[in-house]
């Protein structure tokens, strides 16, 4: 019996399942393999989004117990985010969250447990795991909280860990999908079998994100290198593999040779960019045949195709946009429209990303 998460597609982002408390009480949060913490929007809360589903009330649960801001718990969860006691008459732990995107999310942390479906249908539960209840919100168009899955101290990951052998995968269906996929934790998170390749994990600037080494991508049959300008050597990896960011963002003295050749191989009209975003966009053609080329991005030792349904989107009517975007160094990011319909495996201990075609809504 192994846990798992069922996965919804959210408007560029991706939803997973799972209850917190005693009893359990069912929410959904952001599947985040770029940020450490689950958090969660809290009763009460001031300010805080609305959102489809019912907030979390801790009073109303018997497995909460708030982290003492003095406590040993609270310096080592949050030695890189914000720690501090609200006030004299409140102790408890606080953190406090900024993502690169200006949304933040700040609020209390506590010990509570986190349960999950399984293979067998029955539940699995993972007691004292730290949360974050928010009560103080600013997360922009996103209407949930976020299960922060990637490899620091107060990741899930990091915290079911032996229990999970550290190992996790997950298949993000098509954006606009309304099928549902699977998040898989432990034995039955190795992604094997025909058309699976891996790319080693190596290190990177900061040890929650995962850092993969990007070799160089490929229009059609043209391959362009890509040339680390950075410090950085091979030991080191270029390029941040991210479920939280939709867009894949490369570097821009990368990107000015990749869109030169995208726009060689395709026939349609160039038209002015709708949102700031994008830098390569044409009309739509009239009979859906766009022509656009696979792209290939070859990882170190794992070559993985996009389909043009991952690399462009109808940005707006009639118009179909790059989904690759320039951005200064050093910051490239694969982001979840090019992993889309793959099986991506995490092995934490082998320090491998395994990647296997996959069509996700029928996992």
């Amino acid at each position: 019996m192994t846990p798992l998460s069922e996965i919804i597609a959210n408007s560029g982002a991706y939803l997973m399942r799972y209850s917190i408390g005693t009893p359990p009480f069912e929410v959904m949060g952001f599947v985040d393999t770029g940020s450490d913490l689950v958090w969660l929007q809290c009763n009460p809360c001031k300010g805080c989004s609305n959102q489809t589903t019912p907030f979390f009330d801790p009073s109303k649960s018997s497995t909460y117990k708030p982290i003492s801001c003095d406590s040993k718990e609270c310096k080592s969860l949050l030695t890189l985010e914000e720690n501090s006691c609200h006030s004299r008459n409140d102790t408890n732990c606080r953190y406090g969250i900024l993502y690169d995107d200006g949304s933040s999310s700040k609020g209390n942390l506590a010990f509570e447990t986190l349960t999950f479906s399984s293979t067998t249908g029955s539940s699995v539960a993972f007691p004292k795991l730290p949360i974050g209840c928010d009560q103080a919100r600013k997360f922009h168009s996103n209407m949930f909280g976020v299960v922060g899955l990637g490899k620091g101290g107060n990741s899930l990951i990091t915290q079911m860990g032996p229990s999970i052998d550290f190992k996790f995968s997950y298949c993000l269906p098509y954006f606009k999908s309304k099928g549902t996929s699977k998040l898989n934790f432990g034995i039955n998170a190795v992604v094997a079998g025909p058309g699976t390749v891996s790319t080693p994990l190596k290190p990177g600037p900061s040890d929650v994100l995962y850092f993969l080494q990007l070799e160089g991508m490929s229009v059609g049959s043209k391959r362009i290198e890509f040339v680390d300008n950075s410090t950085s050597y091979d030991a080191y990896g270029n390029t941040l593999i991210d479920s939280g960011t939709t867009l894949t963002f490369m570097e821009d003295n990368f990107y000015a040779k990749l869109e030169p050749e995208v726009m060689a191989q395709i026939k349609l009209e160039r038209v002015q960019s709708p949102e700031k975003t994008f830098s390569l966009c044409y009309k739509s053609p009239t009979n859906n045949e766009t022509g656009v080329p696979f792209i290939t991005v070859h990882f170190a030792g794992a070559d993985v195709v996009l389909n043009p349904s991952s690399t462009f989107i109808e940005a707006k009517d009639n118009v179909i946009c790059f989904t690759i975007v320039p951005v200064p160094p050093p910051g490239s990011i694969f982001g979840n429209l090019a992993q889309m319909n793959y099986l991506i495996g995490y092995d934490l201990v082998k320090k491998t990303v395994s990647f296997k075609p996959t069509d996700c809504t029928k996992m």
